[in-house]
């Protein structure tokens, strides 16, 4: 089924055609799976294997060439109907029909965009295109040609960024009731993630950050799980996802009762997603937000405690990309200007691996017509999970 009215996609898709035009493309060969997403639908996991969609600056309908197992998956998710199938064979070069598609549509000789920077692409099969169009024709990064469209959300986009936030609010309040001394991480996590189908929401194929004790300093998911211990601590960043749309939250649990130390590390960072939050203004360069997410930390005397960005964009993703919709990087001195309907995850990640301590608290936000607003409906706390 189509998440969005065809008209939806008509007007990205008119939108992809300008700007290919304005940088004198012919034609985009499309390879990242997000893309796929946002000009037609098609939602799959079949991009590990060679797939492409061609879309010219004509008229001409996208025409995607995938693997027989993908074409149900094009048929009923996707307003694409001109569907190529390539077969899996022993020397099998899909690069080689690839241009055969191509060479029907005219384009021989012919400037093309192709996606370059994507895990929809492999080395190996990118340098396939390549010796197969050398000389045929010319191909160009045009990677950001449809990124930099997808950065700003429709108000029908957000309409799910918002059910994403409420799902991740939700997983929040089942670790803080379910989350205590003797207490296993996966039973913990199973919670979670019940809750989120329950609310209608996708679970994630990447592993979740929950990691408690010395794990908690991780920002990063790893394969185990543990029991967690009285006077530990718990960190939870859990992207809540709806019809691929993700909106991200982070938050440390005390196990047990806090320590002081926490509860004042705890002022800190919450001090720093504050003040990193009222700098995310329209009109504005991105990278302020950064800046003022530094100032806090390093004012405090955590410089090097703390993390080198401030998040991230976030939208419609697929695995392995995970939450981050980067580019844009929250870092100091980006100059992108945020403009209203961009949404972003922000962060404030500290962590001492001299006593084992994290603090880690995250909201997501998009950028309004005057300011910003936080999509989170609870406000940043330090859980005591007893």
């Amino acid at each position: 089924m189509l998440h969005f009215p065809v008209s939806e996609f008509d007007r990205r898709i008119r939108n992809v055609r300008a700007e290919l035009e304005r940088r004198g493309l012919d034609a985009l060969l499309i390879f990242a799976q997000e893309s796929h997403y946002y000009l037609t639908g098609f939602d799959t996991g079949g991009y590990k294997f060679f797939q492409c969609a061609i879309l010219t600056t004509d008229e001409t309908p996208i025409t995607l060439m995938t693997r027989r197992p993908d074409l149900p998956q094009a048929r009923l998710t996707s307003t694409i109907e001109d569907i190529r199938i390539w077969v899996d064979a022993e020397g099998a070069n899909p690069a080689e029909q690839l241009k055969t598609i191509l060479q029907e549509k005219g384009l021989q000789g012919k400037r093309l965009g192709i996606e370059l920077d994507t895990h929809g692409l492999t080395a190996a099969n990118w340098e396939k295109v390549r010796v197969a169009c050398d000389g045929w024709c010319t191909l160009i990064d045009a990677s950001t040609v449809v990124s930099l469209q997808r950065v700003v959300k429709s108000p029908l986009e957000l309409d799910y960024v918002r059910r994403a936030a409420s799902l991740a609010d939700e997983v929040i309040r089942v670790v803080a009731a379910c989350a205590g001394p003797d207490v296993h991480e996966g039973e913990v996590e199973a919670a979670a993630g019940a809750a989120v189908l329950r609310g209608g929401g996708d679970i994630t194929i990447a592993k979740v950050i929950m990691s408690s004790g010395p794990n908690a300093m991780m920002t990063r998911a790893s394969s185990g799980s543990r029991t967690m211990r009285a006077g530990e601590q718990l960190t939870c960043e859990w992207g809540g996802i709806y019809r691929r749309y993700h909106a991200g939250i982070f938050r440390t649990f005390a196990i047990g009762k806090a320590k002081p130390e926490h509860k004042e590390i705890f002022e800190i960072a919450n001090a720093s997603l504050h003040a990193m939050t009222e700098a995310a203004m329209p009109g504005e360069p991105i990278g302020n937000i950064d800046r003022e997410h530094r100032r806090v930390f390093d004012e405090a005397g955590y410089e090097n405690e703390r993390q080198p960005s401030a998040g991230y964009s976030v939208g419609a993703t697929f695995p392995p990309k995970g939450l981050p919709d980067s580019p844009p990087l929250l870092y100091t001195g980006n100059p992108m200007i945020a403009q209203p309907g961009m949404t972003f995850f922000l962060h404030a990640v500290w962590s001492d691996p001299r006593t084992g301590s994290a603090m880690m608290l995250g909201h997501t936000i998009v950028i309004t017509e005057d300011g910003r607003e936080v999509l989170s409906k609870l406000v940043p706390e330090y859980y005591e999970c007893l």
